[in-house]
C-alpha cells in the first residue's frame, strides 16, 4: 500500500481544509431597495432586471 515519503505540514493541512469554509452568500440590492440574491428572481417581487418575469400575488 502507497504510504506518503514525508510528513504533511500543518499548513498544507489547513491550506487543504480551509478551501472548504462556509462562504456567507453575497446579496444585491434591486430598484425597490429590497436585498436578493444576484442572477435570480426576486421571490417577493417576481422582477429580474428591472421587468417583471413572475406573476406573484402579494
Amino acid at each position: 500500500m502507497a504510504n506518503p515519503k514525508r510528513k504533511q505540514s500543518k499548513r498544507r493541512s489547513a491550506n487543504r481544509r480551509a478551501a472548504n469554509a462556509f462562504i456567507a452568500p453575497e446579496f444585491a440590492k434591486d430598484a425597490d431597495g429590497s436585498l436578493t440574491r444576484p442572477h435570480r428572481v426576486n421571490p417577493k417581487t417576481g422582477i429580474y432586471r428591472g421587468r417583471q418575469v413572475l406573476n406573484v400575488e402579494v
